[in-house]
């Protein structure tokens, strides 16, 4: 007789591959459509299901972990960034959680370099121009960027992303140098020939571009807070594929609006989908909608990552992917 299969619930739409496999090996409930689940949706499906797929949007606090049902045995996140959930209570409870490391590094990493380029080169502001049809032909004096070639790139977060990071900025000539919990094996930091700064506000103060690769955590939080936001060169600029929360926002914002920082790239913000209006006011500021690992492959590899969590689980092993309060 066939074992019973697990009861797993997907809380946003997901590539139809992924969904499919999903359903073939799963008893998986998908969702019709790709609307973010309330959070009384996600604790009724806390309650009914073995094993739930949440990404980076659903929220998974103490007080939900509390309400959930006998079950509940495995959290599959759907991402690599696992501030979403609360770990250490999913823990105390006996729910595993994985995550899917490693997919999106190259893809974030691609947007990272997109995001420098954008701001420095000013490519938005030839886009609008080439859009509303104002093209008046070619000037020396018009839409003057800066090089990135040469320039000083500080990197926060040494991991996976910001080594990938550092590997396309050095192709492009910029001099590498990070600041990160533990300084990189000399294997790892000759290659990139980066330099290591112990002190975040010293190579802050030093960097013609500055990128946030770290994860947020509370040690993290507005670690790019008004105080370090002020010690950046005039003309410097930042940019941020990690997490919103590891920089003020609204001493950003100041900073720009004064002229005290050259341009910023964000693909991710403080309040998720909630941006400071008066950030899309800046010409020297390029806004996007958390794009950095929106690549179809990615994507589909995300899932195939989730997959195998959920099937190891299910054939009574711990998911290779397996996340740890201690890990974050």
């Amino acid at each position: 007789m066939a074992a019973k299969r697990l009861s797993v619930v997907v809380t946003r739409r997901l590539p139809d591959p992924v969904e499919t496999r999903l359903k073939e090996l799963f008893d998986a409930e998908l969702r019709e459509d790709d609307s973010k689940m309330t959070r009384d949706e996600l604790v009724a499906a806390m309650r009914r299901a073995d094993v739930i797929v949440p990404t980076v949007t659903d929220h998974i606090d103490a007080p939900m972990l509390a309400q959930a049902g006998e079950r509940l045995k495995l959290i599959a996140n759907y991402g690599a960034g696992i501030d979403n959930v609360d770990v250490a209570s999913a823990r105390q409870r006996g729910v595993l959680v994985s995550n899917t490391p490693g997919v999106v590094t190259e893809d974030t990493a691609d947007m990272a370099l997109a995001l420098m380029l954008a701001v420095t080169r000013k490519i938005p502001e030839g886009l609008s121009e080439m859009q509303a049809g104002n093209w008046q032909g070619w000037s020396p004096l018009t839409h003057l960027g800066g090089r990135i070639g040469g320039k000083r790139l500080g990197i926060l977060g040494m991991g996976r992303i910001g080594q990938a990071v550092a590997r396309r900025a050095q192709a492009f000539g910029m001099q590498i140098h990070y600041h990160n919990r533990r300084r990189l094996r000399p294997e790892v930091e000759e290659p990139l020939d980066a330099t290591f700064w112990e002190s975040l506000d010293q190579m802050v103060a030093r960097m013609d571009v500055i990128s946030i690769n770290c994860p947020h955590t509370p040690s993290t939080f507005h670690l790019m807070n008004a105080r370090r936001l002020k010690l950046m060169k005039p003309g410097a600029v930042i940019v941020n594929t990690s997490r919103g929360e590891v920089i003020d926002e609204n001493a950003l914002t100041r900073g720009l609006r004064a002229g005290e920082i050259g341009g910023a790239g964000l693909d991710v913000f403080e309040r998720g989908h909630e941006v400071n209006p008066r950030l899309r006011e800046l010409p020297n500021v390029v806004l996007l909608p958390h794009m950095g690992s929106a690549t179809l492959e990615g994507r589909i590899e995300m899932g195939e990552k989730v997959i195998l969590n959920i099937k190891t689980f299910a054939d009574g092993h711990r998911p290779p992917d397996q996340v740890l309060p201690g890990m974050m």
